[in-house]
């Protein structure tokens, strides 16, 4: 007969602890978010909520979000499993926020900035309509109150739930960036763990300074897609932060207890040019690469239009040489050509 004792071990609440991925050691959730949500063991980034990155980063009580009331719908009546419609609501219900993304104005040191925050745990972070909409009217008031911005990215990509609405987002938000670029508006790209898909593909990549926090897990598809993509082998770790510093695509990784201080650092030495010096000769501006991306894609896109038959207004480049020439369609003679 098995001997009773008169008392029982008290059991440990099992919220109290988080077992750490890389280690596998159980922190105190106490000590965890002393941390900033950290790993004292082996130094792992845990993920972090837009409350608490918007405390890690901005002087207190200086945020003021913007487009707050912003709500997802299901245009295309999605249904998997069960209904976009109830993720949704689950994600709200869950996170207590409206979509994967807050925006607003902030100060860092005292320097006002526009600063997007994404969460993953609203769907996985994913770009969808609503997110879209709040990252351009980000980049937008950026550039009219000539303040920086800055977006700290968490996402698996494009919500496909909202299928090529979702994808329009890509374009949606880097054409904002032109401008910003083309007035000398800097814009600070954070990746955080993990920034995938059609957010890598679009903004994130485009920051004047890309930021990545350690080992993230950054990369446009995962690693066996890729691997069998390019058909060989691709070495161990190549979507970690490390491995994109190694080969010039992040600037610099920076552990999360730095990372308000060097975005200080930054907005010091990225100063915002003043309207008059904006308003130079667009022949004296300096190159830049996305500048240049965005004339090509001009030109390439008035070279489509003309051979499917569409007018498209004709405005000037963005690296500043005139009207964009579209290529002639090809002929009826040339066509029957070999």
């Amino acid at each position: 007969m098995p001997i009773k004792f008169p008392f029982s071990r008290r059991a440990a609440p099992s919220d109290a602890w988080t077992k750490c991925p890389s280690c596998d050691a159980q922190v105190f959730n106490r000590q965890l978010e002393r941390s900033l949500r950290v790993c004292p063991s082996c130094g792992h980034h845990f993920r972090m909520s837009v409350g608490e990155r918007i405390d890690l980063l901005l002087d207190a009580n200086s945020f003021e979000e913007r487009d707050a009331g912003l709500e997802a719908i299901d245009r295309l009546g999605f249904h998997d499993d069960r209904p976009y419609a109830h993720r949704l609501e689950g994600s709200r219900v869950k996170t207590g926020l409206r979509d994967a993304v807050v925006w607003g104005i902030g100060a860092i040191d005292g320097q006002r900035v526009a600063i997007g925050i994404f969460d993953f745990r609203f769907m996985g972070g994913s770009m969808g309509a609503v997110v879209g909409e709040k990252l351009a009217r980000c980049f937008e008031t950026a550039l009219a109150e000539r303040i920086p911005a800055i977006v700290v990215s968490a996402s698996g990509g494009a919500r496909m739930q909202e299928g090529t609405l979702s994808l329009m987002q890509l374009a949606k938000t880097t054409a904002p960036l032109v401008r910003l670029d083309e007035s000398g508006v800097p814009f600070i790209a954070v990746l955080t763990d993990p920034t995938t898909g059609g957010v890598l593909a679009s903004f994130a990549s485009l920051g004047d300074v890309v930021l990545a926090e350690p080992k993230a897990l950054i990369g446009f598809a995962g690693a066996r897609v890729a691997s069998d993509t390019v058909g060989e082998e691709l070495p161990e770790g190549f979507q970690t932060a490390e491995f994109l510093l190694d080969h010039g695509f992040v600037d610099v990784v920076v552990p999360r207890a730095e990372l308000r201080g060097a975005l200080s650092r930054l907005l010091r030495l990225l100063p915002v040019p003043s309207v008059a010096d904006d308003d130079r000769d667009d022949l004296d501006r300096a190159w830049s690469p996305i500048g240049a991306l965005s004339g090509l894609a001009e030109r390439v896109g008035g070279a489509v239009s003309e051979s499917i038959g569409i007018d498209v207004d004709r405005e000037p480049s963005a690296n500043g040489n005139g009207p964009t020439e579209a290529v002639p369609a090809a002929t009826d003679h040339e066509q029957d050509r070999p």
